[in-house]
């Protein structure tokens, strides 16, 4: 059936070298997820690994992109090409530096606010109406002169202990949030979330 089926994207950078970056809590949080419903990504398609799946009576991707965040957004055309999934359907998960760490945010559509990521997005599947699910990283720490590492250097940068404690503590908020998303729409999904 054309318009069918639910796409999950987790945005990150292939690699070791990138494994537990901030930039990459798009790709922990899509883990986290195949997981807990005892999903595997193990297949690869179209510079991607993803699995196909069913939750709750959909047909669901969950795909991790492996082009480097800069061209993400070419597999996810593909992907939503080919499985003929509605923008509306599509929900892509990503760090965002303008909220505090371990804060979870959801949004129906939008620009791409900076990040490099979902403006690939944006560009390869000709629209912006798509859900995000953003993951706070929060900005750089600055010292009292104002300098702090700049912005590309601290997205790549290793998350701390503490970080990787506030992130595990918030990625079952997550999980509920997909869930929600694939079960009731957005806008539900919007209205438990965002104030949690």
């Amino acid at each position: 059936m054309a318009g069918s089926g639910y796409l999950i994207v987790g945005l990150g950078n292939p690699g070791r070298k990138y494994e537990l970056t901030r930039h990459n809590v798009g790709f922990l949080a899509v883990d986290y997820f195949a997981d807990q419903h005892k999903y595997s990504l193990r297949s690869t398609k179209w510079q991607a690994e993803f699995c196909r799946e069913r939750l709750a009576g959909q047909s669901v991707l969950l795909v991790k992109p492996q082009t480097y965040m800069n061209k993400s957004g070419q597999s996810v055309a593909r992907f939503a090409d080919f499985y003929k999934i509605l923008p509306e359907n599509i929900c892509v998960i990503h760090d965002d530096l303008d909220l505090p760490a371990g804060r979870i945010k959801v949004v129906a559509k939008g620009g791409a606010g900076g990040h490099n990521g979902i403006r690939s997005v944006i560009s390869q599947l000709g629209t912006a109406e798509f859900t995000r699910l953003k993951i706070g990283i929060g900005r750089p720490p600055r010292n009292d002169k104002g300098d702090g590492i700049p912005v590309d250097k601290y997205v790549l940068s290793t998350l701390t202990r503490e970080d990787i404690a506030v992130l595990n503590e918030r990625l079952p908020l997550v999980g509920e949030a997909l869930e929600l998303f694939i079960q009731e729409g957005v806008s539900s999904c919007m209205n438990s979330i965002n104030g949690r």
